[in-house]
Formats: structure tokens, C-alpha cells, sequence
């Protein structure tokens, strides 16, 4: 059973071709622990919130976003649900749960039934330990999302598919999405071994992919599409128009682009497959269907 969504009607504005932004954040420089953040960093070291998002995506016609934890924290996750309620262009929430408590079932239980969560992020790119997932207690943890049909996002490394690989052949089951193509190295062109892998995680059904986080690790921007289409194209063969999503990674995608860009780069990639179908999916419908929200996507694009 799935954790409560907001209905369309209580989403104003809201028109049947539903364009979803899946990957965005929203912080408090001060208010939590953020590990990767730099304190010297003037753009990202600010507060971001709702209002500073949304004249962007008035101009792009956004939708809907969902909201994805930062902080890898309990507190986090009831702020960014806390927003979701006074928001109501944030459709989901995506935190942060400690899939190595032994309180994880409670922790799944009770927010699971929280309006607007839709899934977890475990914070997987900053931990010591790359074979953090294949750890007995975080594998029940991930078994019991399985059971449970909550969404995985993944955020990780090319170093870390390896170990996804291996943590899927034990929970096959899993609905999960790499995030951010799982972070190549665009900027030098270097597709292996992440080419393989990556076509690896794709054989499972239930895996998905985010074209978003290209442009702060990709090298400068007025080359950037060039650089990562040879990487998109490989996404999009192994997991098809059905299982990619577009997300501005906002606004850590400031730190090398803005929100245009970020969405100008996954149109100008996807240029020689574009058509309204292609659109509806990638921008809106796929991250309907894969973190359940119950809205009314149009299914014939």
C-alpha cells in the first residue's frame, strides 16, 4: 500500500500534462548537518526554499518538483515535509531514514503514511565505506522497501555500481533510480567501466535513471552538451524513454549553470528522439508512475 499523496485537486493549477521537475533540494545553511556542503562556497552556503524555486519554474512550466534530502538526517526529512504542506508545487519527498537502525521499520512505518513522503535516500556517496549497501542490517532495510514497494533513490559513485550490481542480484525486487546518471566522468569522456555497469543496473525492471547533476561535474557549460551526449545516449539505450526522468539537481546546479540551462542541456540531449510523447515522459509522466503519485498524468503523452 502506498504512503498518502496529495490529490490533483488539491494541487492548483495543475493541467493534465503534468511536467515534473524529480531532483531538486531545499536547505537551511544553518539548520542542519551538511556534510558535503563548503562554508566557503557563496552560492551553495545560503538558504534555498520555495520561493527562491519558483519563478523558475514558472518560466519552464514546471508542475511539480519533488524534494530530495541534503542532510542526512531525521530533521531534515520533517522539514522538507513540513514545506510540502505549505507548498503545493512540491508533489514528494524523498528523505533521508538510518537504514542501519534497528528502529528502521518504526522509522518506514511512520513516515511512510506521512502525505507527501515517497522515498528514501540513504546518503551513499559520502560514507567510508563503498560496500556500505551490502551490509547485513542496511540489506534488510532494503528488503523490507522492497516488500514494501517505497522508492530507492541512489546516490553514488561510478566506484559504487559494483556494489549496486551485487545488492540487486539479493533484492531484485527493489524500485530504485540512480541519481545523476551515477556521476561519469563527463568532463574527461570516461564511459568505462561505467558504460557496463550502468547497462548491468538496467536489466533490472524496476531500476530507473535521473538525467540531472550533469552540469556541476561535466566542465564548463558552453561545451557541456556535447560532452554528455555520448553519456545520455547510453542511458537511454539501456533504460529506454519509460525509465528516465528529468531532474534540475536545484540548486546545486547553480554552482556551474542555472535552472535554464539544467533544462535546456536534457532537451538539447535528447534533441534527435523529441517528441511530445518523449517530453510527457521525461518530464513529467516517468517520475509520476515511479514514486507514485496519484495525479492524473495523461498516459498517451
Amino acid at each position: 500500500m502506498s504512503a498518502p499523496m496529495k490529490r490533483p485537486d488539491a494541487i492548483p493549477g495543475v493541467s493534465p500534462r503534468l511536467k515534473i521537475d524529480s531532483h531538486q533540494h531545499f536547505w537551511l545553511a544553518d539548520g542542519f548537518d551538511y556534510p558535503w556542503m563548503d562554508r566557503n562556497n557563496a552560492v551553495l552556503f545560503r538558504d534555498y526554499l520555495p520561493a527562491d524555486l519558483a519563478p523558475a519554474l514558472g518560466r519552464h512550466r514546471i508542475d511539480l518538483t519533488v524534494a530530495v534530502q541534503a542532510s542526512p538526517s531525521l530533521e531534515e526529512t520533517d522539514f522538507l515535509l513540513a514545506l510540502a504542506q505549505e507548498h503545493s508545487f512540491i508533489a514528494g519527498v524523498v528523505g533521508w531514514l538510518d537504514l542501519e537502525s534497528r528502529d528502521f521499520p518504526r522509522q518506514l512505518d511512520r513516515y511512510r503514511n506521512q502525505a507527501g513522503f515517497v522515498g528514501v535516500r540513504p546518503a551513499v556517496e559520502f560514507l567510508e565505506d563503498d560496500r556500505w549497501l551490502l551490509r547485513p542490517r542496511v540489506l534488510d532495510s532494503l528488503q523490507r522497501m522492497a516488500d514494501q514497494q517505497v522508492p530507492l533513490d541512489l546516490i553514488v559513485w561510478p566506484r559504487h555500481l559494483l556494489v549496486v550490481i551485487e545488492m540487486l542480484a539479493r533484492i531484485p525486487g527493489l524500485q530504485a533510480v540512480v541519481d545523476h546518471l551515477a556521476k561519469p566522468d563527463i568532463k574527461n569522456g570516461k564511459l568505462q567501466p561505467w558504460q557496463g555497469h550502468l547497462a548491468e543496473i538496467a536489466g533490472y525492471p524496476g531500476l530507473h535513471c535521473k538525467l540531472s547533476g550533469m552540469s556541476p561535474h561535466g566542465g564548463p557549460a558552453p561545451d557541456l552538451a556535447r560532452r554528455a551526449q555520448p553519456f545520455v545516449d547510453h542511458v537511454l539505450n539501456c533504460f529506454g524513454m519509460e525509465r528516465v526522468m528529468f531532474g534540475s539537481d536545484w540548486p546545486i546546479c547553480l554552482n556551474g549553470s542555472s535552472y535554464e540551462e539544467a533544462v535546456e542541456l536534457v532537451r538539447t540531449t535528447l534533441a534527435s528522439d523529441w517528441s511530445p510523447s518523449v517530453e510527457s515522459a521525461v518530464f513529467g509522466r516517468n517520475a509520476a508512475r515511479f514514486y507514485g503519485l496519484e495525479l492524473e498524468v495523461d498516459e498517451h503523452g
